[in-house]
C-alpha cells in the first residue's frame, strides 16, 4: 500500500480512484461493485471463488455511506502473452 503523501492522499492518486494500473504493470486489475443489498457472507463467497478458480486476490475495498461497496481484484499478468492478440 502506498503512503500517504503532504495532501493526505496516497501515491496511487485521489482517495477512491482505486489502484492505478499504469503504476505497476505486473498486474491486470478488474473493479467491481457490489450492491447493499449483497451480504457480507454472499460477498465473501463471491470473491473467494474468483481468487479459487481465477487467480485474483483482493487490492482494495471501499464501502460506501449507502452501503454499497467498489472493489478491485487483481491478478498477475501472464508472462509472454499479448492481451487481445492470443487465440
Amino acid at each position: 500500500m502506498n503512503a500517504p503523501n503532504d495532501s493526505g492522499t496516497s501515491a496511487a492518486g485521489s482517495p477512491g480512484s482505486g489502484p492505478d494500473p499504469a503504476d505497476d504493470d505486473r498486474y491486470e486489475y478488474a473493479p467491481l461493485r457490489l450492491d447493499a443489498g449483497m451480504s457480507r457472507s454472499a460477498a465473501s463467497t463471491m470473491l473467494a471463488l474468483q481468487a479459487e478458480f481465477a487467480g485474483w486476490e483482493l487490492a482494495r475495498v471501499l464501502k460506501y455511506a449507502d452501503g454499497s461497496r467498489r472493489v478491485w481484484l487483481r491478478r498477475k499478468r501472464p508472462r509472454g502473452l499479448v492481451p487481445g492478440l492470443t487465440a
